[in-house]
C-alpha cells in the first residue's frame, strides 16, 4: 500500500475517532435528549458530521490552497466560540429539563394522520426534518471551524499534493459523519426505552446541560486568560 493510500485510510479512522472527542459528544448530547429513537438520533449525529465536514473543507481547504497554517491566536478565538456554544447549549438543556420537570405529564397528539405520546408541556410546536437538522448542522459547523487549523497542519505534513490533501480532508470528514452517527444511533436505543418517562428525560437533559456548562467553563477560561494576555502584551 502506498504512503498516500495509507494516509487516506488513517484520515478515515482519525475522523471516526475525532467524533468521540469530549466537546463533540457533550454538545451533541444536549440535543440528543430531545429525540427518542435510534433513527432520529443517528440522523442528528449525521447532520452534525455534515456541518463539521463542510466547515473543515471550506476553511481547511482555503488554508491548504494557500499553504498556510492558522495563526495560534485565531485558533484560540475559534476554540473560545466552541466554549461559548457549550455554555449556550448547557443553559438551553437545563431550561428544557426544568420545563419538563414542571410540566411532567404525558399527553397524546395527533397530526398528519399519526398519533404519538409526549411528555412535557401540552402546548408546543412540532418540528420537521429541516428544523431538526439546523441545530446539529450549526454545532458541527462551529466545531469544524475550530478544528480546521489542526487538520490543515496534519494534512500539509501528511499529503504530497493539493489533490491528495483534499481527499484526506474529505475522508477525515466522512469518518466523523460515520462515527458520530454511529455513536448517537447507539445512544438513541436506550433513550427510546425511557422516552415515556418524563422525569428520566428531564434528568438526562439536566445532566447533559450541567456537563456542557462545566466543560464550556473549563474549556473557555484558559483561552480567555491566554487571549487577554496576548491583548495586553
Amino acid at each position: 500500500m502506498t504512503p498516500v493510500l495509507t494516509g487516506w485510510l488513517l484520515a478515515l479512522l482519525l475522523g471516526v475517532r475525532h467524533a468521540s472527542e469530549p466537546d463533540h459528544l457533550v454538545a451533541v448530547s444536549t440535543l440528543l435528549a430531545e429525540h427518542s429513537s435510534s433513527r432520529r438520533s443517528a440522523l442528528l449525529g449525521a447532520f452534525w458530521g455534515v456541518g463539521h465536514t463542510l466547515s473543515l473543507l471550506l476553511v481547511g481547504g482555503a488554508l491548504l490552497v494557500l499553504r498556510l497554517r492558522m495563526p495560534g491566536r485565531i485558533a484560540d478565538v475559534f476554540e473560545l466560540v466552541v466554549a461559548l456554544m457549550l455554555l449556550t447549549l448547557g443553559v438551553r438543556s437545563i431550561r428544557r429539563a426544568l420545563s419538563a420537570g414542571r410540566f411532567g405529564v404525558s399527553h397524546v397528539h395527533s397530526h398528519a394522520g399519526h398519533s404519538h405520546l409526549h411528555s412535557g408541556p401540552a402546548h408546543h410546536l412540532h418540528v420537521g426534518s429541516w428544523t431538526m437538522a439546523r441545530r446539529p448542522l450549526l454545532v458541527g459547523l462551529v466545531h469544524g471551524v475550530a478544528g480546521s487549523g489542526a487538520l490543515t497542519a496534519l494534512t500539509l505534513a501528511s499529503m504530497p499534493s493539493l489533490g491528495s490533501g483534499f481527499v484526506y480532508m474529505l475522508l477525515f470528514g466522512s469518518g466523523s459523519v460515520f462515527g458520530m452517527a454511529l455513536l448517537t444511533g447507539l445512544a438513541g436505543w436506550p433513550l427510546r426505552r425511557i422516552a415515556e418517562r418524563s422525569h428520566v428525560q428531564a434528568a438526562l437533559s439536566g445532566v447533559a446541560g450541567v456537563t456542557s456548562l462545566v466543560l464550556g467553563m473549563l474549556w473557555g477560561w484558559p483561552l480567555l486568560i491566554r487571549l487577554a494576555g496576548l491583548a495586553g502584551a
